[in-house]
């Protein structure tokens, strides 16, 4: 299908694109990599009347140590986080994720933000963000603000950002890493996960997320408390469906994304060095 016919804006700053949705509010949306938005334009399940282009704005595309976590870029694309050599010494989670997401067309123009920010239930890193306990900075008219990763995704495609904000910056907290999994079933490489799971284990910290459970990306939250509760991995991934809601779709039927987080679970805890 072809969208339906907008404006095109160019950002040279942070501070215009903000101008921009600022004066155009609700009918303005933001282009990055454009994988997320272009494709609803297409199906028209997205119709903004403006389109602010910041995939130049090559000052939010970085990954830097910013001493206890790890502060990353909106606009860094998903093959800069997959080959990065800090994230993938300080977040390795985050490193191999980024190298799951779709296929290298995706990966070289997709956007870290862009996919956050899209708040997709399917999509692999809002979970990965959730399972590290990682939060996010937004940026508007009236400064900026940090937001838990546990508070940003609100409903189905929907997030904290205000319709004046520009997220800017992801930042994961620096774990003492034990161990971590990302697992995945698609039927194939490309396709989105018909049941993901992102789990880390370290000093301090258990996080295991959820993809496509839900009308939004998910903290495993039984899972979790049965995890520091003492559980092995086959009793902590019983709770896998506690709190979900997941959809039938042509991929899976409820119950069989069900049975898929328990069995995907499992193995991420095993992997991660949970017994």
């Amino acid at each position: 299908m072809i969208p339906a016919a907008f404006d095109y804006q160019r950002a040279d700053s942070a501070e215009e694109a903000i101008a921009l949705l600022t004066e155009h509010g609700d009918e303005a949306k933001l282009l990055a990599g454009g994988h997320s938005l272009l494709p609803m334009m297409k199906l028209r399940l997205a119709v903004p009347s403006v389109l602010v282009d910041v995939g130049r704005l090559d000052d939010l595309r970085y990954v830097r140590d910013a001493g206890d976590h790890i502060a990353i870029g909106a606009l860094t694309r998903h093959r800069d986080l997959e080959t990065d050599p800090l994230l993938a010494e300080a977040v390795p989670l985050l490193s191999h994720a980024a190298g799951e997401v779709g296929d290298p067309q995706v990966r070289h123009r997709g956007t870290l933000g862009g996919s956050l920010a899209h708040a997709d239930p399917a999509s692999d890193l809002p979970a990965v963000l959730l399972a590290l306990g990682g939060s996010l900075v937004a940026k508007g008219p009236n400064g900026e603000r940090e937001i838990a990763a546990t508070d940003f995704f609100t409903g189905f495609l929907e997030s904290a950002l205000e319709p004046d904000e520009l997220l800017t910056e992801v930042r994961v907290p620096k774990l003492d890493t034990l161990g971590w999994s990302f697992q995945k079933f698609n039927r194939r490489a490309q396709d989105w996960a018909i049941v993901g799971v992102a789990a880390v284990r370290a000093e301090g910290h258990t996080g295991v997320a959820l993809v496509n459970m839900g009308s939004t990306p998910l903290v495993a939250s039984g899972v979790v408390d049965a995890v520091n509760g003492g559980s092995n991995a086959s009793e902590a991934a019983e709770r896998a469906t506690e709190g979900t809601e997941p959809q039938g779709d042509i991929n899976a039927s409820p119950e069989y994304r069900e049975h898929l987080a328990r069995v995907l679970v499992r193995r991420a805890l095993e992997e991660s060095g949970l017994s």
